[in-house]
């Protein structure tokens, strides 16, 4: 483990030559190909220390986080040509991956929390330094205040736990008795997690920060920073799973019900990228009800749609920022007839909508069909949250294609470059692994 976290440490001198960009570019996708080769078939925790560690779920995360590190950074041609603190730019990025590799490969559990919290520096530096507008400080304010503020009690669930099992390290952390019966402890230890979902209700910070932040922001943040909360619930619930019998439904009543409402406001949005955003939060709301089900079908179905996810709505916001970058604006009264406009773009539009609302080929379609078999096997009152849910995704999707790709094309746009082979590769590069995904099935579902 310690391998690939000097080798991503030993990227930071490249950062200091000219042509830096295409250098750290091509090395995050050497250092994914690498770990993967280190790897071998993870199935258990392995290469363990005391300090670092991987299993599955790591070992998924940490290949999702180089991938979209490697597309941020294809992404955000605009930093380059405008020459704006390009090599900030690159750091930033650099220090949120190595950030994000020791979260999800630490198995102390103080560490883990140092880990989860420092990702949220450079995220932040991103979205202050690059964002779009002024409106961008308050966004920032919002993201630092909601999961600062809720990951407080877990730090003291963390003493706690030390004080009583004198021990952090995650293998060892199983049901213990001494904790069976402290419901207080079990709010502390997971309402960090809840709100960096995030669940309906502590949502707020998620769509504010998604539109202020740079196109790199916004995928590192749908990819990969809302994956820490699920995360985070799957290495704690070893330690809470009689609490979590006897509390869970709560979560789970509120994430499907959150999941339909904010698949509502998904209708009524006029803002490309809050619409992107706002869907997030309706399939996070899926992954957190199936996995506090805490049955098999669940768990699984929970890290593959996580992944799925991260792949599927940070193509979208690249499909966003493309359009942006052309018409300068984001609203759906402007961005419509694109099919006039960029018409090789649209079958992009087409496959990454496709796979947002959980199409065949896609990997959604195998954790969304998990999470309702565990959800649904948990409790059949949730059927009908679980249909709503499923229909409404379907729809606001459609409405997000049909408003963008049909109609009369903006009077006001005169030429543009249709996209450019970068753009195309880039998307070609989030819905490769996002269909491919599928006929490997055997690690996402057989790894408990």
């Amino acid at each position: 483990m310690l391998k690939v976290l000097f080798s991503l440490l030993g990227v930071v001198p490249l950062l200091f030559i000219n042509s830096s960009w295409h250098l750290v570019h091509v090395s995050f996708y050497l250092l994914a190909f690498m770990f993967m080769i280190l790897s071998g078939v993870p199935y258990l925790f392995y290469q363990i220390s005391y300090f670092l560690g991987c299993d599955v779920i790591s070992f998924g995360l940490i290949l999702l986080s180089f991938w979209i590190c490697g597309l941020m950074i294809m992404a955000s041609q605009s930093v380059v040509k405008s020459n704006y603190y390009s090599n900030l730019f690159l750091f930033m990025i650099l220090f949120l991956m190595i950030m994000l590799y020791c979260t999800f490969s630490s198995c102390n559990l103080f560490l883990f929390y140092l880990f989860f919290e420092g990702s949220l520096i450079p995220t932040l530096f991103l979205i202050l330094g690059w964002g779009y507008q002024p409106e961008r400080v308050q966004a920032g304010m919002y993201l630092l205040f909601y999961t600062l503020l809720a990951s407080l009690p877990l730090l003291v669930g963390i003493f706690y736990i030390y004080e009583n099992l004198n021990s952090l390290f995650m293998p060892f952390l199983v049901k213990s008795d001494l904790l069976s019966n402290a419901s207080l402890f079990y709010l502390a230890m997971i309402f960090a997690f809840l709100v960096k979902m995030p669940m309906f209700l502590v949502h707020l910070w998620l769509p504010k920060a998604h539109v202020e932040a740079p196109v790199s922001g916004s995928m590192i943040l749908a990819g990969v920073l809302l994956k820490l909360g699920g995360y985070g619930l799957l290495r704690v619930f070893n330690l809470l799973s009689m609490l979590g019998m006897k509390f869970n439904f709560i979560w789970i009543g509120i994430s499907l019900v959150g999941g339909c409402l904010v698949s509502f406001i998904c209708l009524r949005q006029t803002d490309l990228k809050a619409l992107v955003a706002y869907s997030s939060v309706a399939h996070m709301g899926l992954v957190l009800g199936g996995l506090l089900t805490l049955n098999y079908w669940g768990v699984c179905g929970a890290f593959t749609l996580m992944i799925a996810h991260g792949l599927c709505s940070s193509g979208l916001f690249c499909l966003t920022n493309i359009s942006y970058e052309r018409l300068g604006s984001r609203s759906l009264v402007v961005n419509k007839g694109l099919l006039n406009f960029m018409p090789s773009m649209a079958l992009w539009w087409f496959l990454l909508s496709s796979a947002n609302m959980a199409a065949p080929p896609t990997l959604n379609l195998l954790g969304e069909i998990s999470l309702l078999n565990s959800l649904v096997g948990w409790s059949w009152v949730t059927m009908l949250m679980l249909a709503l849910l499923s229909f409404f995704s379907a729809a606001y999707t459609l409405y997000l294609f049909s408003y963008s790709q049909h109609g009369k094309l903006y009077s006001g746009l005169y030429s543009c470059v249709g996209g450019y082979t970068r753009e195309y590769l880039l998307l070609f590069l989030h819905w490769v692994p996002l269909n491919l995904l599928i006929l490997k099935a055997e690690p996402t579902l057989l790894w408990i």
